[in-house]
């Protein structure tokens, strides 16, 4: 048996037979939620959206805000994580992709530390829709790799997870998944003191780098203002001997918001502002020959407006909309010198509506438009400028039928793309899904998934045709693309006891039609040719954790957390799909009280080499990290924290294989954090 497996095999059984030494409680509902170390904290607790809460261990359960009918995040029977509260101030990173890296079935591609976009168990780009506050992030990150993310981590309440086909709510886009990050710029609720925020600074040894994030919610009489901000500058970051050269970025981002709030909804508009300038290590020029580094400059400013009536009409128990509005444009420097300018223009709009209960069935029903106009002018106009419309109908259903829980969506959507000078290209994609969870007793629960989804090609997979040096690629498109479809069962087991929360999910997915982009070998203008190509495909993985609770007395609670997961993809006709996670195992041993937190852990990741035709394969790694807080000044009003975290403790080289420019890009080494954030 591979190595890799092995391991798995060996982290699953643990969490399969671990044993309980206590009594289990009655979980609170059915559900395949995997809600984290510390996902109890509501969305708007930690930075400021209510009042401040000391003791975090103590919350009532979130709420998942990617889904209707406000369900608890141990309701939802289809596989979700959640970060929030300490769990999520410890993994929070310069991406969004490197803060959920550490959840079971989710990695990131890398392209320097200032670009990182989420990997959901082996899909990323267009596969993948990276939220905010559950509409598009409406940038063009899902085009290339080096095309960073416009959603900050750092200004997230909360970040949800949503593993498999999320079709359903969100479109062909999301075939792969969600991470939605809610933020709370828009506020619900009036801080219960009337004033209360949250203020952050912090430094990183591994590129001398600093950060300064504050937020201030305020209201009363029925109305409430937010305001945010942030500002990083990390240079060039270290490697193991090195530095690695044009690897710097620097972030500003804020936000402005309000809200009319009563018992019969609310209703808001907010404005934000995302500026980054970043380099790429892969194109860092030559000084000796008068080659110019490349580097990028960001900007995109948002429109949000949010609204929600508590039961409008009869037999409507709540009607919620939002829509917004993004302007973006990113330019491709090389030196000094101006190359491509991407821009995006686009508009989203969603309508949900949540039913009363309707012969013992609770649900919601919508719709979905958007209109997007891409375009790439200047030396690498690899993609010509194209506009894309969506329309989508949903509805989803859910009904308890005694231990047994089930849930019904279904969803059409139309979508057509129109290149510049070219026939339009139209797409009707159906996606259907039924879950079912049941509730063995009150410690054993079992989940079972069915989805079939379908995601229309993306403007890049149709039209591509030229040069794109900043990820030193050719790309060519295939204007005859067709939907590709995927079929996916899924099979989930948790344990909740006293003593041992443990989960074990396997699932498969067939994959009709599915595209990828394909090493042709060829090479054009000196970068390597890759074809965007259309072919059947399979997928199949696993993800396996346990969290046992080993003491809890008067010095503080005592936890190990060990999990896993690993994911192979093929052609159904022979080879390996390309930048496919590596395998991972890890554990963590954790210890808080009332005024520490800390925790010691490590990740191994498995070398790849099951790898495409002319893809180098990737080394394994491990990454030992470990993080203290200490709180002081805490009262009911207010706490202060002073931590300090080390990451790649060990200095070791790692190369992801879900990177473009893993060879020359490794991850960052050692690194020791240092700051201070406060509660308001």
């Amino acid at each position: 048996m591979p190595i890799h497996r092995l391991a798995l095999a060996i982290c699953a059984g643990l969490v399969l037979s671990t044993p309980s030494t206590h009594a289990a409680p009655a979980a609170p509902a059915d559900g395949a939620a995997d809600t984290g170390k510390d996902a109890a904290t509501p969305p708007d607790a930690e930075l400021g959206g209510a009042k401040p809460k000391v003791d975090r261990e103590t919350l009532p359960t979130v709420v998942v805000n990617a889904l209707p009918g406000a369900q608890r995040a141990d309701q939802v029977v289809a596989p979700v994580s959640v970060l929030s509260g300490a769990e999520l101030d410890d993994a929070r990173a310069g991406t969004i992709g490197q803060t959920v890296s550490n959840v079971p079935g989710v990695q990131s591609t890398s392209f320097g530390q200032g670009v990182g976009r989420p990997v959901i168990r082996g899909f990323d780009g267009p596969r993948v829709s990276v939220l905010s506050n559950g509409l598009g992030s409406e940038d063009v990150s899902n085009v290339s790799q080096d095309h960073a993310v416009t959603v900050e981590p750092f200004l997230a309440d909360q970040i949800e997870i949503l593993k498999g086909p999320a079709t359903l709510l969100y479109g062909s886009g999301a075939i792969g998944g969600i991470v939605n990050v809610v933020d709370g710029r828009i506020p619900t609720a009036i801080p219960p003191d009337g004033v209360s925020g949250r203020v952050q600074v912090g430094y990183d040894s591994v590129s001398d780098g600093r950060s300064e994030v504050f937020r201030v919610d305020a209201g009363g009489n029925g109305f409430a203002l937010h305001a945010d901000g942030l500002d990083r500058r990390d240079h060039d970051y270290d490697v193991p001997g090195a530095t690695l050269p044009n690897s710097y970025v620097h972030t500003n981002a804020g936000a402005i918001g309000g809200s009319a709030i009563g018992d019969w909804g609310h209703l808001g508009v907010s404005v934000s502002r995302y500026l980054d300038t970043y380099g790429n290590p892969a194109e860092p020029g030559d000084a000796a020959t008068g080659e110019a580094p490349v580097h990028l400059q960001m900007a995109q400013t948002r429109y949000d407006l949010e609204g929600a009536i508590n039961a409008p009409f009869t037999g409507i128990d709540k009607l919620e909309f939002d829509l917004g509005h993004t302007d973006y444009q990113h330019v491709e420097f090389e030196g000094d010198v101006p190359g491509t300018t991407f821009s995006n223009d686009a508009d989203e709009g969603r309508l949900l509506l949540t039913h009363a209960p309707l012969a013992s069935w609770s649900g919601a029903f919508g719709v979905q438009a958007f209109r997007r106009d891409f375009a790439a002018v200047g030396d690498e106009t690899f993609v010509p400028p194209t506009s894309t419309r969506g329309l989508g109908v949903f509805m989803t259903e859910r009904r308890d039928l005694g231990a047994l829980g089930v849930e019904l969506g279904a969803r059409v959507d139309r979508q057509g793309s129109t290149p510049e000078g070219a026939s339009e290209r139209d797409f009707h994609p159906v996606s259907l899904s039924a879950g079912f969870a049941w509730r063995i007793d009150d410690a054993w629960h079992l989940s079972f998934n069915l989805d079939r989804a379908q995601r229309a090609p993306a403007e890049e997979e149709l039209f591509a045709n030229g040069p794109h040096d900043a990820s030193a690629t050719f790309e060519v498109g295939n204007p005859t693309l067709h939907v590709e479809t995927a079929n996916q069962a899924e099979l989930g087991l948790h344990w909740h006891g006293e003593r041992v929360e443990a989960k074990v999910a396997v699932y498969a997915n067939r994959y009709d039609d599915f595209i990828y982009l394909a090493d042709t070998g060829l090479v054009e203008d000196d970068l390597p040719v890759r074809d965007w190509s259309q072919a059947n495909a399979r997928f199949r993985g696993g993800e396996a954790e346990a969290t046992v609770h080993l003491a809890k007395n008067a010095s503080g609670d005592y936890d190990l957390r060990v999990w896993g997961d690993t994911v192979r993809a093929t052609l159904e006709n022979g080879g390996n799909l390309p930048r496919i996670p590596a395998a991972r195992v890890g554990s963590e041993l954790s210890w808080r009280n009332d005024r520490w937190r800390t925790s010691v852990g490590a990740t191994r990741y498995f070398a790849q080499d099951d790898t495409a035709v002319f893809e180098t394969s990737t080394d394994g790694f491990t990454l030992v990290n470990a993080h203290v807080a200490f709180s002081f000044f805490a009262d009911d009003r207010s706490s202060w924290e002073v931590f300090l975290d080390g990451n790649n403790l060990a200095n070791q080289t790692a190369r992801l294989s879900t990177s473009l420019i893993k060879d020359a890009a490794p991850l960052p080494g050692r690194n020791v954090s240092i700051g201070v954030r406060g509660l308001f």
